[in-house]
């Protein structure tokens, strides 16, 4: 988030996107990228949304794995092992 505010900064001082982007060093694919997903987000608003995004992705992983044991434990009761 920092990156991308000095980014702006940079811009809004007359710097085109590209020199702004090699100063910084990060690519313009990268800029997009961020600008696209964080947009008009404070630092608050961008960690929240972060650590909302990894949570999402632990539970999917939880909720998988959950699924795998549910499987192989429904093959056991079965007696397809």
């Amino acid at each position: 988030m920092a990156k991308l505010e000095q980014i702006v900064t940079l811009r809004d001082g007359g710097a085109t996107i590209s020199q702004a982007c090699r100063e910084v060093g990060i690519s313009e694919a990268t800029f997009h990228r961020w600008q696209r997903e964080y947009g008009a987000m404070s630092r608050t608003e961008a960690r929240e949304f972060k650590a909302l995004r990894d949570r999402v992705a632990r539970l999917e992983r939880l909720l998988g794995q959950a699924e795998r044991e549910k499987a192989a434990m429904r093959e056991l009761i079965e007696g397809k092992f």
